[in-house]
């Protein structure tokens, strides 16, 4: 049977496309991503030698990455700058004991995964990591568009970008530290002590007439006696 132009056409066509087939290259599968590294996070930022070091001090960053990457909710994180803590007055963190320093870097996370856009959207105050038996250690978010502004009572800073913003991790850089009331507020005035009662001053006051007309009539009777005297010697003379 005779190979008409055609079906060689045809024939060479099918080869082409059979050896172009072969020759493509299998796409690789996708490779499950690893645990999210926060520090490395830090170290690509390249500001934050002075947090990584409180960080590691008080071990919180392990605590933070075994949450990060235990919890379906992920975390926000709010990083303080070098800069940030070198504005701090002389000798507040160093006044702090390690506990202290845990609640102040936990002040700076909050349990949840939120883009800039979510926290103008959240129920202020938020709580955050630091908050517990103590009671809720909250902060609040105000701004509008993509301009959001955190606050502590004490310190308002702006948020101007992220480091990350990717669940289950986001990190926003902050140029003040975030200063919770509970540690940096106005401690309450000692108490005095308690004023001398006004019924024991009265009490010595009133004994103090009573012991001088005692002594008036003491007096009165001893000079009533001499005169006695006096008037019984003269009838006697008489």
């Amino acid at each position: 049977m005779a190979t008409t132009p055609l079906s060689f056409f045809l024939l060479s066509l099918l080869s082409l496309s059979l050896n172009a087939q072969a020759q493509t290259p299998t796409a690789p599968a996708p490779t499950p991503s690893g645990p999210v590294n926060f520090t490395a996070v830090l170290v690509k930022g390249g500001q934050f030698a002075t947090l990584i070091r409180l960080l590691n001090n008080t071990q919180t960053l392990n605590q933070i990455e075994n949450q990060l990457n235990s919890s379906s909710e992920g975390m926000t994180i709010f990083a303080p700058t070098d800069n940030a803590f070198n504005n701090l007055k002389a000798g507040a963190l160093n006044g702090l004991n390690q506990q202290e320093q845990v609640q102040l870097l936990q002040y700076h996370t909050l349990p949840k995964f939120y883009t800039m856009s979510n926290l103008l959207l959240v129920s202020n105050p938020v709580p955050t990591q630091a908050s517990g038996q103590d009671g809720v250690w909250g902060l609040n978010f105000t701004g509008q568009s993509n301009q959001v502004n955190v606050s502590t009572g004490l310190v308002e800073v702006q948020i101007n970008n992220a480091l990350r913003q990717d669940s289950p991790l986001a990190v926003y850089p902050v140029d003040k530290v975030l200063l919770p009331e509970a540690l940096f507020g106005v401690k309450p005035p000692t108490a005095s002590p308690p004023a001398p009662s006004s019924k024991s001053n009265s009490t010595v006051a009133a004994a103090e007439p009573s012991t001088g007309k005692n002594s008036a009539g003491g007096r009165n009777v001893a000079l009533g006696l001499v005169v006695g005297l006096g008037l019984v010697c003269m009838g006697i003379l008489s």
